[in-house]
């Protein structure tokens, strides 16, 4: 049976960011077959995984639902999200699901709700641990530190997305997925050509990420037998092939090859071509298929963390600021040894306006007018963090960068200068689970409201 062209429309790169709503009213008008949007990702850090809950504010993340869910309606096409509360863990999922039943209750509205948990169980995770293994720069991990992660989510790749779909769900709310999943899975269901499926999933994940004036948000992808066309929905938008092309240097550690549950995708042959001054078609994708794993995600606390920083204007500090940095921790390492004995913390000092990025491997460095030097602390306890914290606050403010030379005083910029950063979170796996089959510890839950 010939495949059926499949239009997605993805309104923005992440449900929270926003859209402009004049370009997802022209992707409306286009009559979608589906409407995609990521719910976040690991890009923000450990915490949000730790913690199982959103970064994205709810009342922002709710009138945005809100309207997708009114478009969905309005186009008679499913409505999908996935990594739903930025991290895809069970709560986070629940969370979204508690505002769809508020705006649904809200607006009158009846749905169906399909509901893809992706939550990993420890003990059946440490059950099945021979059949885990490290990717390439994976940290040593052991069985047993699979009890230490307060969450554990396993990528869902498109066929658990589709078993979602099948149930006919109007509304489908994903735990964590990979960020093409929730685009290539429809057209791939459809029969459209596999390697283009995929290939527009990645261009088209962040929305008009791919595009000129990004931030607007919408874009459509269109998946046939062949290829893929890409077609940003706002009018002052434009897609080039270059725009396009250059999509999978990102989040991508190779452009030529993008794994997947299931196998990976090759652009080695693929072909970009201007089909208009806006939209641009891409054919020759290559889908291979290989074994079925899926990619482990799991934070633990690390610690208990406290924040410092002190601003130094002082031309002679700001111009010597590293060996500055070095004897203040030094000095505060040989009094919290006397002071505290031998206590387990982590002291690092972050150069804000120099290198507080990139540390050693900054390319370019001039001298500023001024440094924030930010102290971070973390220890396993808190009241050790604090008091480590707090033995560091008189050296940021008076340390000197010589004994012989007039004490100096720098700036801190609030009072106390100590912040409680609260549990600090770290990823425990840069693994993969091999399954037999791909719906393996994966739960879908379908309910009418």
């Amino acid at each position: 049976m010939p495949s059926r062209p499949t239009r997605i429309l993805v309104p923005a790169g992440a449900l929270g960011l926003g859209w402009d709503e004049a370009a997802l009213e022209a992707g409306l008008a286009r009559a979608p077959d589906l409407i995609a949007i990521d719910g976040g990702s690991t890009d923000s850090g450990p915490a949000y995984l730790g913690r199982g809950v959103s970064k994205y504010s709810r009342a922002q993340t709710k009138a945005e639902w809100a309207a997708l869910i009114d478009a969905g309606a309005r186009a008679g096409c499913p409505l999908v999200v996935g990594t739903a509360g930025t991290c895809g863990a069970g709560t986070a999922v629940d969370w979204l699901l508690e505002i769809t039943r508020e705006v649904l209750a809200e607006t009158g509205r009846h749905a169906k709700i399909a509901v893809l948990y992706c939550d990993r169980n420890p003990a059946a995770l440490a059950a099945a641990w021979d059949r885990v293994a490290p990717l390439p720069g994976a940290p040593e991990v052991t069985v047993e530190d699979v009890a230490t992660c307060t969450n554990i989510v396993a990528l869902a790749g498109v066929e658990q997305v589709q078993a979602a779909l099948a149930s006919g769900a109007d509304i489908v709310i994903c735990g964590r997925t990979t960020d093409t999943a929730i685009l290539a899975a429809l057209p791939i269901e459809r029969g459209c050509h596999p390697g283009a499926a995929w290939h527009g999933a990645k261009v088209g994940e962040c929305g008009a990420l791919c595009c000129k004036h990004p931030n607007t948000g919408v874009i459509e992808i269109m998946v046939d037998e062949t290829g893929f066309t890409v077609t940003p929905m706002a009018e002052v938008s434009r897609a080039t092939p270059q725009t396009v092309a250059a999509h999978l240097l990102y989040e991508n550690s190779d452009p030529i090859i993008l794994y997947e549950p299931g196998g990976f995708l090759d652009v080695t042959r693929s072909t970009y071509r201007a089909e208009s001054d806006r939209a641009v078609r891409v054919e020759g994708s290559e889908w291979v298929p290989g074994p079925y794993t899926v990619k482990l995600e799991g934070a633990r606390v690390a610690g208990h963390g406290i924040m410092s920083l002190v601003l130094v204007r002082d031309p002679r500090y700001v111009g010597a600021i590293d060996e500055w940095c070095a004897s203040l921790e030094a000095r505060a390492r040989r009094r919290i040894a006397q002071r505290m004995g031998d206590v387990a913390y982590d002291l690092e000092l972050r150069r804000i306006g120099l290198d507080a990025t990139l540390g050693a491997r900054e390319p370019d460095r001039a001298v500023p007018n001024e440094v924030g030097v930010m102290a971070q602390v973390v220890a396993p306890q808190a009241e050790v963090a604090r008091e480590v914290a707090k033995v560091v606050n008189p050296l940021l403010l008076h340390h000197p960068l010589t004994e012989e030379e007039p004490m100096p005083t720098f700036a801190f910029p609030f009072s106390p200068p100590e912040v409680d950063l609260g549990p600090q979170y770290e990823f425990v796996f840069h693994h993969v689970l091999s399954l037999d089959d791909p719906m393996d510890g994966f739960r879908i839950e379908v309910i009418d409201v």
